[in-house]
């Protein structure tokens, strides 16, 4: 990871749980349809610059570098909400998708491959 220090809040930074690498997994989601679209890893930074920009940026495990989605493929993400989950082990960002969302060029990093699974029925109500 990156070692420059991070201008994110530190009563945010503090609350974050993060794993062995600094990251925290960032869950992006259409922000009119509840659309699940990727997951992401931010860092500190990586956050920081989410909040302040109103532009998704993460932290690249591959390249080992930051990226703002949509900064090469114009496939962009505008920010319109980041909640951290009731651990502060996750980070969930609603936002605008512009194009793709994936970088195979699907909408979603989930329209290609759904699993067989059978479907749950949730018990019906006595009255």
């Amino acid at each position: 990871m990156p070692a420059r220090p991070s201008d994110l809040d530190p009563t945010i930074a503090a609350r974050l749980k993060r794993d062995a690498d600094g990251l925290v997994p960032a869950i992006c989601q259409q922000y009119d349809t509840g659309e699940v679209l990727m997951l992401g890893y931010m860092d500190d930074e990586a956050l920081h610059r989410t909040l302040t920009t109103g532009r998704c940026t993460y932290w690249s495990r591959s390249r080992r570098e930051y990226w703002v989605k949509g900064e090469t493929s114009g496939h962009q993400q505008w920010v319109k909400s980041v909640a951290l989950d009731c651990d502060a082990d996750a980070i969930l960002v609603k936002v605008d998708q512009v194009g793709a969302a994936c970088h195979t060029g699907d909408r979603t990093c989930w329209d290609a491959d759904v699993l067989d699974a059978v479907a749950g029925e949730r018990p019906k109500q006595s009255s």
